[in-house]
């Protein structure tokens, strides 16, 4: 394997639609649906003009053949893998996502791997030069959430069950790669999985070495390193796993050709038993009472986050590695942040030796429902990359980021002077600890760093440039206000404000008597600093 930057190709910006169709019950949940891509062919544009090298793009199992896998209507895939390819964008093509195949099948169905596999060679019959596949995205964080906590279909809650999803979804990617490979020998996996990490208290030590071998077991799975000897090996063939079938899958492994790494800031926990600490919803477990909480809003050391995880996963498995999904559902200069620090520790592995081979933004068009864990019509939407609160999916920031990276340029927006919130003293919820619980004083860190770039707010001392201010600190981008009189007079104060604090925007809160020379002459001041 590549062992220096020189050796490595080079890093590549893919991007991501967000294209979950789950089952609750009997209804299917559609993101292609709520977003409107299903319907919007001009998308594809949209995402190529980013400057993107490749797209984990959906062909679903349930979409196009929700009959049976010999039945299947190719229109619409037809028609958009063709527009990819003329754009020059890779797709990265997915078959089932979050899902659990049509009706008539579900993750514990011992056929559901042959069907998956007869779908998975018709769609390589049908699109030959299609190269990557991910024919199941996330297999052990969607059999947690089918089987395990029995938010989706088919609503099961014990962990039997849950072992045997994860099983079956592994077996399915196997059949589907080697159905594949059967028409296309040079086909890659592109296996992507959920990663985080526990933490705990000593007194639950037990729960978090679990939950950390755990979150391998998918990618261990097809990576013929579930044999005897395997932390889980016995646990398995408690919940009803046979050997055979840990046996058989390790005599016939399909290792990814890369290994996706998706991460998301809730995906770090602490573990501890002092309850009265936390609320109510963050209690859980059978066998001990304790509470299950994001880390980042508790541990003094801050988040590991993708470097930790990456780094991690690159050590284990020594094979190449991507970040399959990068998204954060919050403001606008957050999600800036966000990306930014990923490109950034991406960058610092390479440096390190380790291969990673791409970062991809993730919802280029948004999510909708992860908040209720998509388990309902309606929810919140998270924007992406394009917002779609507005007649046409508009670009954001962060398509112009996505835009400066994929051409090799540095981040330069100004709110990337200020780091995200998940590392400012602001994100303590809870007392603060360390990664083992213990009770900690985290240093004494400013919010805002010295000398980052603000905003200038003028106008006279009114209820509306204070609101602006304060949410401007609530946002952690710098803001200075300068309070004005409403006279022609302001000019000269507000040019001295510009050349003192060089502000990378001003904002008026008030226009009246505002000559528009006046206005002018302080965009030229702007543009000049």
């Amino acid at each position: 394997m590549p062992g220096t930057l020189d050796q490595l190709p080079p890093l590549e910006m893919w991007g991501g639609l967000e294209c979950t169709v789950n089952r609750v019950g009997d209804r299917f949940l559609d993101q292609m649906e709520l977003n409107g891509h299903a319907h919007r062919f001009d998308d594809l544009d949209r995402f190529a003009d980013l400057g993107i090298t490749a797209i984990r793009y959906p062909v679903l199992w349930e979409r196009t053949a929700p009959n049976h896998p010999d039945d299947a209507d190719w229109s619409w895939s037809d028609r958009r893998l063709a527009r990819l390819r003329q754009r020059g964008v890779r797709p990265i093509v997915g078959l089932v996502h979050h899902g659990s195949g049509p009706k008539g099948t579900d993750l514990l169905d011992p056929a559901f791997p042959t069907l998956l596999a007869r779908y998975a060679s018709a769609v390589a019959k049908r699109y030959p030069w299609v190269t990557d596949y991910t024919p199941v995205n996330e297999p052990l964080t969607t059999a947690r959430f089918s089987a395990l906590y029995g938010h989706w279909y088919p609503h099961r809650r014990d962990e039997g069950a849950f072992y045997r999803a994860v099983l079956t979804q592994c077996q399915g990617i196997a059949a589907a790669m080697r159905a594949i490979r059967a028409i296309n020998p040079d086909a890659r996996l592109i296996q992507t999985e959920d990663l985080g990490e526990v933490f705990a208290r000593p007194a639950l030590a037990a729960q978090a070495v679990y939950e950390n071998e755990r979150r391998w077991l998918s990618l261990d799975l097809l990576t013929w390193r579930v044999v005897p000897g395997h932390r889980l090996w016995d646990r398995l063939l408690a919940a009803g796993i046979t050997e055979g079938e840990l046996r058989h899958l390790a005599d016939e492994p399909c290792p990814p050709d890369v290994i996706g790494i998706n991460h998301y800031l809730t995906s770090e926990r602490l573990l501890d038993e002092r309850v009265e600490r936390y609320p109510a919803w963050s209690h859980g477990n059978g066998a001990q009472t304790y509470a299950d909480i994001e880390a980042v809003r508790v541990c003094a050391d801050g988040p590991g986050g993708w470097a930790r995880l990456l780094r991690a996963a690159w050590k284990r498995y020594d094979r190449p590695i991507a970040a399959t999904e990068v998204h954060l559902g919050c403001t606008r200069e957050e999600q800036l942040r966000w990306l930014a620090e990923v490109w950034s520790t991406a960058k610092a592995l390479r440096a390190e030796g380790a291969d990673v081979r791409a970062v991809t933004v993730w919802s280029l068009l948004g999510a909708f429902g992860w908040n209720r864990l998509v388990t309902e019509e309606g929810g919140d939407y998270e924007p992406g990359v394009f917002d779609l609160r507005a007649p046409h999916p508009r670009p954001t920031a962060i398509a112009h980021l996505v835009e400066n990276l994929a051409a090799g340029k540095e981040p330069t927006h100004p709110v990337l002077a200020v780091p995200g919130w998940w590392r400012r003293p602001s994100r303590f919820h809870y007392p603060p600890v360390d990664r083992w619980g213990a009770d900690v004083t985290p240093p004494d860190e400013p919010e805002l760093p010295d000398g980052a770039p603000a905003i200038l707010v003028v106008g006279p001392p009114a209820p509306l440039g204070h609101t602006f201010a304060t949410n401007c600190a609530v946002r952690a981008i710098p803001c200075a206000r300068l309070d004005v009189p409403a006279s022609t007079e302001w000019r000269a104060a507000v040019l001295d404000a510009i050349a003192s604090h060089h502000p990378w925007a001003v904002v008026l809160t008030a226009t009246a008597g505002v000559r528009p020379e006046d206005a002018s002459a302080v965009a030229s001041a702007c543009a000049a600093t």
